[in-house]
């Protein structure tokens, strides 16, 4: 199209710097995107040369082959943040560039509820309805009313409802459906004035029950959760060893009655109990249970800190695979394989990664990637 022929991405740009993890090789074309015109420019670019577009957030959910991209590398901008009123709740737009954290930070400071217990996540707004991201009790699907998007098939901006999100446990539309459909250009969540904060977890429930404070306001719990977070190694911090990372690697997985059933049976047999121990578990939708993944790659073996060389597990929290200085794509992936081919060994359950897995072939990815 001749309206793309003013955009000129630059090349060969090394990825790594741009995602947490510090790994990965460069992108054969790479662009940052400030607006939604120079979005669709930079598509109907790569679309008129046949080269893949992909979009880039904050990578902090990323891992990228050794090899790089043959692709056009979309790094999003877009910036802003806006309150209207809607009925009984608030409306917060974000745009997808904003990083999370600070949305979430202009939440609180604005007595919004709904959000709070997502303090401390790392990436971009954009990102966030992909993954359905949660924590401590809450999800992004809770809150999200409509989404503005380009539909990359017809060109066009469209809006979407949360119903159409199709949200699930770290789980929506946009990753599995319709994956690569969409770019999520803003997010729109309603919150509550002057709301409660949500305490429905239970680490961080007892963290105000310690202090004593059986109301703690949004402010408080944000900066509960985030101590909470940087004890596990979850903040961006350039001084933790632990910084380099994608947060938690594996999904918890979630399993039906017929499967619980025989996960109690192993893991009874395997003696893996502690004295007055109970496997934990969590409802979860459909009539599913979910499970803990740290608690069964800990119980297959896997303690905080293990690891071979350059890769290894955070010495705070088992669900996040770490580089150490140095590491390569394929080292991180080979790591992660051996972690889920002995946790599937000892227990019968699959671990999936969480991260976007961009670069590699199927026979690499293997069933991890499922």
């Amino acid at each position: 199209m001749s309206h793309g022929a003013r955009f000129a991405p630059r090349e060969q740009v090394p990825l790594a710097p741009w995602t947490t993890l510090g790994v990965g090789g460069p992108a054969r074309f790479f662009a940052e995107i400030a607006d939604e015109p120079t979005l669709i420019e930079a598509l109907a670019w790569a679309d008129a040369r046949g080269h893949r577009a992909v979009l880039l957030g904050g990578g902090s959910n990323l891992l990228v082959a050794d090899r790089g991209l043959d692709a056009l590398v979309l790094r999003l901008r877009l910036r802003g943040l806006a309150l209207t009123p809607l009925g009984d709740r608030t409306q917060l737009e974000a745009a997808a560039g904003e990083p999370w954290d600070e949305v979430v930070a202009f939440a609180v400071a604005h007595d919004l509820a709904g959000i709070e217990c997502l303090s401390g996540i790392p990436g971009d707004t954009g990102a966030t309805p992909i993954q359905n991201v949660g924590a401590y009790g809450q999800e992004v699907g809770d809150t999200l009313v409509s989404l503005r998007a380009l539909d990359r098939a017809r060109g066009v901006m469209v809006e979407l409802d949360r119903a159409a999100c199709e949200f699930g446990y770290r789980d929506s539309l946009f990753k599995q459906r319709a994956k690569g459909a969409y770019v999520i250009t803003h997010a729109r969540f309603a919150l509550h004035p002057g709301g409660a904060p949500a305490l429905r977890y239970g680490e961080l429930t007892q963290r105000f029950t310690a202090l004593g404070n059986t109301a703690p306001s949004l402010a408080e719990v944000r900066e509960q959760v985030i101590a909470l977070r940087r004890a596990k190694s979850m903040v961006l911090d350039p001084t933790d060893e632990n910084g380099r990372s994608a947060g938690s690697f594996f999904m918890n997985p979630t399993v039906d009655a017929a499967a619980l059933t025989a996960l109690r049976a192993r893991v009874e047999a395997s003696a893996v109990l502690r004295p007055g121990e109970a496997m934990p578990t969590y409802p979860a939708p459909e009539g599913r249970t979910k499970l803990s993944a740290a608690w069964l790659i800990e119980r297959a073996g896997f303690h905080k800190g293990a690891g071979e060389g350059r890769v290894g597990l955070s010495t705070r929290h088992t669900l996040s695979l770490v580089n150490r200085g140095g590491a390569s794509a394929a080292e991180l992936l080979s790591f992660a394989r051996q972690v889920r081919e002995v946790v599937v060994a000892r227990f019968g359950v699959s671990l999936h990664a969480e991260p976007v897995m961009e670069g590699f072939t199927r026979e690499e990815l293997g069933a991890i990637g499922a």
